[in-house]
């Protein structure tokens, strides 16, 4: 295991109605005049826009609204919130949403203390400041609510980049499990699918010796796919949500990522797709998962025949280790497609035609000069290539 060191201090208000605690958590964290960020029509439709500013308007908390916030958030409504927060004095940004409003708020806080283009953090800036934000969670996916990351899409060449810093960590965030249950099927299984691949990302390691994190990943994994049949069977079971939600936290705040080399090729691989073809970013990483794992099996054997025995309960065949690995691979993506993701290109509406084209932005893009990518294995542009078209 490798030194490392682990702060993770958000506050988290969890459970039925919690959203009613946001006038208080906003004040216990600073806040007196908050941009209330959002997507959109579903949480006014709900009547959580509203239980949130009912909250807030019982603390005597001054709010703006900015809604709009689309999947895969795009710069324009970033520079939009920027420039509200500093006409209005903004000193607390309150994101009421899933993944993509956590990341965009999270933007608009590093962009409105700022002199220069907030752009900048997502082509390799280290995010050393930031305004204080909250959330109120309404999908489980990204685990932005408890993570120091952000991924935007610079309109611009329609280029999507992620960015990190301590300073991107909400103060709190509210997770009521209820909010997720009027999810459409195929969401709450693209959001099932992000945390696999999150969770996956850090099991693919080159630091030998991490069991304890080993087997908090593989836990994690399991309970996925333990409570994943149980919400698309029935959307309202509320404790298979809880569990979820919290998992999508567990996946991605990193502490199952300590001490560890981690991998992110399935993400930066991913992240071409669903930039090109705004496809949703759990379909996409459900189709490159098993394309990226394929790919790079040889590299450690072991390591994804051990997860082929732990997680996807398959035999272990000690004459051919290769067999158990590709086994757990094909499990993992029956799994996928039983809970309703795309299983390639065409499902994805993507184009082999673009395949030099994503390759290349792959391992060129966001000013990197080497063209090539790095994590559980090094790739060229000939091997990304080579992975977009195992997704045939």
């Amino acid at each position: 295991m490798e030194n490392f060191s682990f702060y993770a201090p958000t506050y988290f208000a969890f459970g039925k109605d919690a959203e009613n605690q946001c006038g208080q958590l906003v004040k216990r964290f600073g806040g007196s005049n908050v941009l209330i960020h959002f997507g959109g029509g579903s949480v006014i439709k709900s009547g959580l826009l509203d239980r949130v500013k009912k909250s807030l308007a019982a603390e005597n908390i001054a709010y703006t609204e900015l809604g709009g916030v689309k999947p895969n958030p795009r710069s324009g409504l970033v520079y939009e919130g920027i420039k509200l927060c500093r006409e209005k004095k903004i000193d607390f940004i309150l994101a009421v949403g899933g993944g993509s409003t956590i990341d965009s708020s999270k933007a608009i806080a590093a962009g409105a203390v700022y002199d220069g283009d907030f752009w900048d953090y997502y082509e390799g800036k280290p995010v050393e400041k930031a305004l204080p934000i909250g959330t109120v969670l309404t999908i489980a996916a990204a685990g932005s609510e408890g993570s120091p990351d952000s991924v935007i899409t610079k309109e611009d060449g329609m280029i999507k980049r992620g960015a990190s810093g301590e300073a991107y960590r909400p103060k709190f965030s509210v997770l009521n499990p209820a909010l997720t249950q009027t999810l459409p099927a195929y969401q709450t299984a693209c959001g099932i699918t992000d945390i696999i691949a999150h969770l996956y990302e850090r099991y693919l390691t080159n630091t030998k010796n991490v069991e304890v994190t080993d087997r908090m990943i593989e836990a994690l994994i399991l309970a996925m796919v333990n409570e994943a049949p149980k919400v698309m069977a029935n959307p309202n079971d509320y404790d298979a949500r809880a569990n979820i939600m919290w998992g999508g936290m567990m996946a991605h705040n990193n502490s199952c990522g300590v001490g560890r080399s981690q991998d992110w090729t399935s993400h930066n691989v991913e992240h071409e797709l669903s930039a090109l073809y705004d496809c949703a970013h759990g379909a996409g990483l459900a189709v490159a998962m098993p394309a990226v794992f394929t790919y790079t099996l040889q590299h450690d054997v072991m390591r994804f025949a051990k997860i082929a025995v732990r997680v996807w309960g398959c035999q272990m065949d000690f004459d051919n280790p290769e067999r158990t690995a590709k086994a757990g691979i094909e499990a993992l993506r029956n799994f996928l497609v039983s809970i309703g993701m795309p299983k390639n290109f065409a499902e994805l509406g993507a184009k082999e035609a673009d395949i030099e084209k994503l390759a290349h932005t792959c391992c060129y893009g966001n000013g990197n000069t080497s063209g090539k990518i790095s994590g559980f294995t090094t790739l060229e542009q000939k091997d990304v290539e080579a992975i977009y078209r195992l997704m045939l």
